[in-house]
């Protein structure tokens, strides 16, 4: 807080914590001028051995602590007019100018001041008077030193100050980064939401042709699914446990469409089940699996979903036994052209970015295997035994 920020409105005329800040600014400011003090009263004390009347320690440490301390109390009013006077783009040259007269005549008056009391110490004892005419030649002779602690001080409140608002920037930039990222991920989430839809629907409406008490346990489990997604619709992260709910509700619906040309089998390591997936991640890429992996087929298809925790990483693998990648597909095509597999991967770019595998691959026993891997976190927290293969 600077000196030109005025305190929130409370009900007592100063609140016990703009008050505590006060009193560690002030009491900030006297341990500097204090440690300085100390370290010119023995630098003085030291250096006056040269001469031919050595100084005794009492005398410099009343010398160099009187001036520490009217700089001490000086600096409170240097970092006002500094707070009054910002240095800008727009407003530098009048700032700069109006601190040349200020600090002239506060540099005047603490050198003034100081010639006061070292006469006090060291003149009014022994006689010597003090006149306006011995007081002007030292003002005029010392005053320079002051103008320099002047432009010292005010430029480190200036670099302070400048350094504050380069955090704060900073802070503001994260947390607007934040915020679109998290908009981003919302908005591909939804995007999986319709996309979703249109296929069961278009499922559902071809049975209605064929099977009516199929397409009617196809919209039973549909209105499942939707009620488990809309339950965790405001979360980006759920549990593997909940996820494979979806996915099970999911392949379900995918059962009475293909009746016994699907097969599924789930290796799902109960270590794994706590861990934290995106939601909604696995349903685009079983998805992608059924669509190009098994429909296709005449005969039975096989579905296999794994999931166990390796080294502080969750993998999870996907493996069909379709016709895996053509020749002249590549798994980066592949991903760019379906809009599950691509929201896939940028979800997990969003979410995760470097830390995160995401691969397809051919299984050389034949099919396609979707290789995923994220850090293993439960509730935000890194589990500290990781299992190993």
């Amino acid at each position: 807080m600077t000196y030109n920020e005025v305190p929130q409105p409370d009900s007592r005329p100063f609140p016990i914590k703009v008050r505590r800040r006060r009193w560690v600014r002030l009491a900030l400011i006297l341990a500097i001028w204090t440690f300085i003090g100390l370290v010119f009263t023995f630098q003085g004390y030291f250096t006056s051995y040269r001469s031919e009347r050595p100084m005794l320690f009492t005398e410099s440490l009343y010398m160099q602590m009187s001036w520490a301390y009217l700089f001490a109390l000086a600096t409170p009013l240097v970092l006002f007019a500094a707070a009054r006077l910002p240095i800008e783009k727009n407003n530098w040259v009048r700032s700069a100018l109006l601190h040349i007269p200020i600090s002239i005549i506060l540099s005047g008056l603490v050198t003034a001041l100081g010639r006061v009391i070292i006469w006090l110490r060291f003149g009014y004892p022994m006689g010597k008077p003090l006149t306006m005419e011995s007081m002007w030649r030292f003002v005029v002779s010392n005053f320079s030193e002051g103008i320099g602690i002047y432009l010292l001080i005010a430029l480190s409140y200036y670099a302070y100050s400048y350094y504050q608002r380069y955090r704060e920037g900073r802070l503001r930039t994260l947390q607007l980064e934040a915020q679109l990222s998290h908009a981003q991920l919302q908005a591909l989430k939804m995007q999986l939401h319709p996309h979703f839809l249109f296929n069961t629907l278009h499922a559902i409406s071809a049975l209605l042709n064929k099977d009516v008490e199929a397409a009617r346990k196809m919209i039973t489990r549909l209105g499942d699914f939707l009620r488990l997604t809309l339950e965790n619709s405001g979360s980006q992260e759920v549990t593997l446990q909940q996820e494979m709910e979806f996915l099970r509700c999911y392949l379900e619906i995918e059962r009475i469409r293909f009746q016994n040309r699907l097969v599924t089998r789930m290796d799902i390591s109960p270590q794994s089940l706590e861990a934290k997936v995106p939601n909604l991640i696995l349903q685009p890429i079983v998805e992608n699996a059924i669509r190009h992996g098994i429909a296709p087929r005449s005969t039975t298809g096989l579905l296999e979903i794994e999931a166990k925790r390796l080294n502080g990483t969750l993998r999870i693998k996907v493996r069909d036994n379709g016709p895996g990648l053509p020749e002249h597909r590549t798994s980066d095509n592949l991903i760019k052209k379906g809009l599950g597999l691509a929201n896939t991967e940028t979800r997990l770019e969003r979410l995760y970015g470097a830390d995160h595998l995401f691969d397809l691959s051919n299984d050389p026993a034949g099919g396609l295997i979707v290789t995923l891997e994220i850090p293993f976190h439960t509730d935000g927290s890194a589990s500290s035994q990781p299992e190993i293969e």
